[in-house]
């Protein structure tokens, strides 16, 4: 997975796409490829932005003004004009950005207790089992964030560290294949040489945790 750094990238958008959306008055947002998406999207999609603008109203005292971009996106975004494209930062909106994006995120690793469960009905099936034999959430996802195709939305910083991120696997047939493999051999490898784990030892959440993992 390719990790998608708020705190240090910056989107570039095309100008006239961008002035189309915000006028169409239609849900509209905005991906870390720069791309301009509308409502409803697609469920692997990564925003840095989602909204809708709606204008102001006038009367004949207070006339129409189209607003500058920077007041239409907000204070926590940094917008710079620049002629036939926008360049957006957007790491001070990240608290509003999990929110926009955990709906379609695989998983969440924005809070203190770290990652504790798959969006994927398949790949928590994965990760509960796998909690049987002391493999735990973190494990799993950091065998994904190496392995597999996908993008980690996140905000990451060195000094004071920092880290809150949003998973998003590409493919969660690839994903599940290759944990259901990982859990698998690690199992078979702690059943071996743990005595504790001994086949004759485990016990029942254990044995159907083995089961399930074709361990027996």
């Amino acid at each position: 997975m390719k990790k998608f750094n708020l705190f240090n990238e910056i989107i570039t958008v095309n100008k006239a796409e961008l002035l189309r959306a915000i006028n169409s008055f239609k849900e509209y947002g905005i991906n870390i490829k720069g791309a301009i998406e509308y409502a409803p999207f697609d469920n692997k999609e990564v925003l840095i932005y989602q909204g809708r603008y709606i204008p102001k109203p006038t009367n004949a005292l207070m006339p129409s003004q189209a607003p500058a971009l920077a007041q239409i996106f907000g204070d926590n975004y940094q917008i710079v004009d620049d002629e036939d494209r926008v360049l957006i930062k957007a790491f001070s909106n990240w608290q509003e950005l999990i929110k926009v994006n955990t709906p379609r995120a695989s998983y969440d690793d924005t809070t203190g207790d770290g990652v504790d469960k798959f969006a994927d009905e398949a790949l928590e099936d994965i990760g509960w089992n796998a909690t049987e034999f002391n493999i735990n959430y973190r494990t799993l996802v950091d065998v994904l964030e190496k392995e597999c195709d996908g993008t980690l939305l996140c905000i990451e910083q060195e000094e004071p560290y920092q880290f809150s991120g949003l998973g998003f696997l590409e493919n969660d047939a690839q994903a599940k294949e290759l944990l259901f493999s990982y859990c698998q051999n690690e199992i078979k490898k702690i059943m071996s040489e743990d005595p504790l784990y001994a086949k004759e030892k485990l016990s029942d959440d254990e044995q159907e945790a083995a089961e399930y993992f074709k361990c027996l």
